[in-house]
Order: structure tokens, then C-alpha cells, then sequence
């Protein structure tokens, strides 16, 4: 199949060949959400650490005699009944959220991503996209030609457009990456997808076979 090619200046100047393999893939919903969820979780670093009894400072001793005072029997005052005791069943940094998700279906889920939003004209191939100064203005103007307001954009740039990766920065809704670092969340967060020509042969490479 075949997609449209833009200039800077939304103007179109030819046409690119992209593959049926990764571009032309029926959609699929529950392996989409598998993968975004796996890599969302997979970010996840627990934080909320609680201590248990075995943890709490103090408590070696019983705090009064088993039998004879009338008040109920006690071990520890560091018990998880006791304030300042500790912490039945609390959360642990230690706890592991890993889900695994092998490189085939990350690599048919990034594909499906992509299908979709070539199917739904969601999917620009630029040439080039080059800019002096790593300045918010200068990737806005060039925004500024593909959309009438408010870009929700992911820019997928050459690895070494590095201008392009910090002017896009402070720009809400739109975010720049390599097709090195192309990832299934960044896919589905953003609407429309702006293609460095350059970087399709990345993702050919990478992502030609399942």
C-alpha cells in the first residue's frame, strides 16, 4: 500500500510505499489493551512500604504477667492490635508488578496500532522535519500547517533530530520520539501520527516481520 507525502509545509510532494505487514493488520482490541496495559504496569515502581511486627523497633519484652492483672493476655507491644504496632497485610516495596508480554505480540500489537490509524487517516509520512533552533515556536509552525488547532500529535523523528525532541517539549498534546523508542501506549495516547520519512525504515526494519 501506498501513503500520501508531505513537506513542511503540508504540501503534498509524492508518495511512499508502506508494507501490508505492518500497516495493512485487522485491528485487534484485546491484544492492543494487553500490550498498553503491560507496559504501563511494567512502569510502575511501588513506593508505599509498611513495617510488619517483625520490623517495628521495640516490643522484646511482654508488657505485663499472662495471668492474674484481669486484662486480656499480650505478648508484644508491638503486635498489630497495639498502636504503634505493626501493619497486617500493608502494602510493600518489594511487591512485584511485572507482566510479561512476549516480543511477538508487542510487535503485532505496534503493528495493529499503526494499521489502525493509516486506516483512519490518522497517519502523516513527512519528509523532513528540520528546524534551526530547538525552539516551541518553530515546531509549532510547522504543527501550525497540519492542523487547524490544538495538535494532539506524536512526532516519530529520525534518531538524530534532536532539535525536533526538545522544541517539542513544552507543547501540550504533542510529544517527539525516535522509531527506535516507538512504544503501544505513545500510539493510542495521541491522534494523529507525524512520520519522518527517514524513520520508516526504522520501523521496517524493526517491525517488517512478526
Amino acid at each position: 500500500m501506498t501513503a500520501d507525502l508531505y513537506n513542511q509545509e503540508a504540501k503534498k510532494i509524492g508518495t511512499v510505499e508502506l508494507p501490508d505487514k505492518i500497516f495493512k493488520r485487522s485491528w485487534n482490541a484485546d491484544l492492543v489493551h494487553f500490550a498498553v496495559q503491560a507496559q504501563m504496569v511494567n512502569k510502575r515502581k511501588p513506593i508505599a512500604h509498611t513495617k510488619d511486627r517483625s520490623e517495628v523497633r521495640g516490643g522484646g519484652r511482654k508488657p505485663w504477667r499472662q495471668k492474674g492483672t484481669g486484662r486480656a493476655r499480650h505478648g508484644s507491644t508491638r503486635s498489630p492490635i497495639w498502636i504503634g504496632g505493626g501493619v497486617t497485610h500493608g502494602p510493600r516495596n518489594e511487591k512485584k508488578f511485572e507482566v510479561k508480554i512476549n516480543k511477538k505480540m508487542l510487535k503485532g500489537a505496534i503493528q495493529t496500532a499503526l494499521s489502525k490509524r493509516v486506516a483512519d487517516e490518522e497517519f502523516k509520512v513527512v519528509d523532513s522535519l528540520i528546524i534551526a533552533e530547538a525552539k516551541t515556536k518553530n515546531i509549532a509552525a510547522i504543527l501550525k500547517n497540519f492542523f487547524e488547532k490544538n495538535p494532539n500529535a506524536l512526532i516519530i523523528a529520525e534518531k538524530n533530530n534532536k532539535n525536533i525532541y526538545r522544541a517539542s517539549k513544552n507543547m501540550k498534546n504533542v510529544k517527539s520520539i525516535s522509531a527506535d523508542t516507538l512504544n503501544i501506549y505513545d500510539l493510542m495516547r495521541y491522534k494523529t501520527i507525524l512520520l519522518e520519512e527517514k524513520a520508516l525504515e526504522t520501523i521496517k526494519t524493526r517491525y517488517g516481520t512478526v
